[in-house]
């Protein structure tokens, strides 16, 4: 018989960005913290785990590498998710685009997604959930709107799964809630365990300084965003310093928009948010498209790394021309056309790899916490927690897991994915 009070098993994101999926079991219950896919050229999956030996999903977030997989517990069962209205309604937009396009590789469709949402359980912050004899809790995580960080407690045992969070504020978001109480054990992210972010209000200024430098010499800057918080993000960032000129918005970034206009509460300074989207035209015809891409202003539009969605289309027309620009505000995945772009300053126009001739940049507009925050939080930890440093690449998680057992001095994990472990 086993003896011990939770079971923890990762089935994903160990040692690697993408298809987070964690395990938790009790004697009683056995939940799922998100089940996420790996975006390559086939979506790839964490592993395995038979949907009736499953009582309930919680997802951290909307992005896929968070929930792009959790309809696969849909296809033959109705198993309750647990998660932020926010992220339910996001998550709907961003699965339904992603069997858009990905289809003949997944092992679910649509009719999957709409038992998924009809499944689902909301929760509020700070709310809450019991689930067998599991106490399950979400608090904000400052990664995206509706994004939370899971607190979990069973037998005076108690359980940190920070997901992706970010401790610094910004324009659209308060950062994270950190009032974890006494731990047990962690699980957290190391995405940037090798590397400070930018200090925001720097990154601020010198983002819209260009921006300004580019429009008031007549040309057009299209800013590649994620279609969930960037997009918002940046709107609410050329508002603030009370940018003059057109500001369009394009692709799924509307519908997210438009969701999120809906449950401004998820927005730290509500105020804001609804003048920056209000002070936005969004384009809604391909007429509109090619006027944008001619006039002096800026573009917002998915996909922020330009694999897919009308940025890649705009590239088209806004590479070609010296007076132009491209600034690229979010994380770049070695393979994708923003990476080539930021590299080597090339990408595919009119059918064919060609130098840009639009100025490039990069600004670095992260969701996740730095290597400074990542440190900060773990000697917040109170209790003698046993860490387990997942979701980075490039040796970030045993890099973190041995700062934190050399500095602090707690015991500290990377676990590769199928490792278990007893709390």
């Amino acid at each position: 018989m086993k003896t011990f009070t939770l079971e923890i098993k990762f089935l994903g994101s160990a040692r690697e960005v993408g298809r987070a999926a964690i395990s938790v079991k009790t004697k009683n219950t056995h939940v799922l913290l998100d089940y996420g896919v790996m975006l390559n050229h086939t979506p790839g999956f964490p592993m395995h785990v038979p949907p009736r030996e499953v009582d309930a999903v919680v997802i951290t977030h909307s992005h896929l590498d968070h929930s792009g997989a959790v309809p696969i517990f849909h296809i033959q069962e109705m198993k309750p998710v647990y998660g932020t209205r926010m992220a339910f309604d996001f998550a709907n937009i961003l699965i339904k685009d992603f069997i858009n396009l990905s289809s003949y590789y997944l092992p679910f469709e649509f009719l999957e997604l709409r038992s998924m949402m009809r499944s689902r359980k909301e929760l509020g912050f700070r709310e809450n959930a019991v689930i067998g004899d599991l106490n399950v809790q979400l608090l904000n995580s400052g990664h995206l709107p509706g994004g939370a960080q899971v607190l979990i407690e069973s037998d005076n045992k108690r359980l940190l799964y920070t997901s992706d969070f970010n401790t610094i504020e910004t324009r659209l978001l308060a950062p994270a809630d950190q009032d974890y109480g006494e731990l047990d054990a962690v699980i957290m992210e190391s995405t940037y365990a090798s590397e400070d972010h930018t200090p925001r209000k720097e990154l601020e200024e010198r983002f819209v300084a260009e921006v300004n430098d580019t429009v008031e010499k007549g040309g057009t800057v299209l800013v590649p965003a994620f279609s969930v918080g960037r997009a918002q993000e940046i709107a609410c960032v050329l508002e603030a310093y009370r940018f003059e000129y057109p500001i369009m918005i394009d692709g799924m970034a509307r519908e997210a928009s438009r969701i999120l206009m809906e449950h401004p509460e998820f927005v730290r300074d509500k105020q804001l948010f609804m003048d920056a989207i209000h002070e936005t035209d969004w384009v809604e015809s391909w007429r509109d498209r090619r006027l944008a891409s001619k006039r002096p202003g800026v573009i917002i539009s998915p996909a922020g790394m330009l694999k897919g969605g009308p940025a890649g289309s705009y590239l088209q027309v806004i590479g070609k021309k010296a007076g132009n620009a491209i600034f690229l505000v979010g994380y770049q995945i070695p393979g994708t056309p923003g990476k080539e772009l930021l590299e080597k300053g090339r990408c595919v126009i009119d059918g064919r790899m060609r130098k840009v001739k639009a100025k490039v940049g990069f600004f670095d507009f992260s969701s996740h916490a730095g290597a400074t925050e990542l440190r900060e939080t773990v000697k917040k930890f109170k209790g003698n927690p046993t860490v387990y440093v997942v979701h980075g690449a490039e040796g970030n998680c045993p890099k973190l897991a041995k700062w934190i057992k050399d500095e602090v001095g707690l015991q500290s994990f990377a676990p590769n994915t199928g490792d278990t472990f007893t709390v």
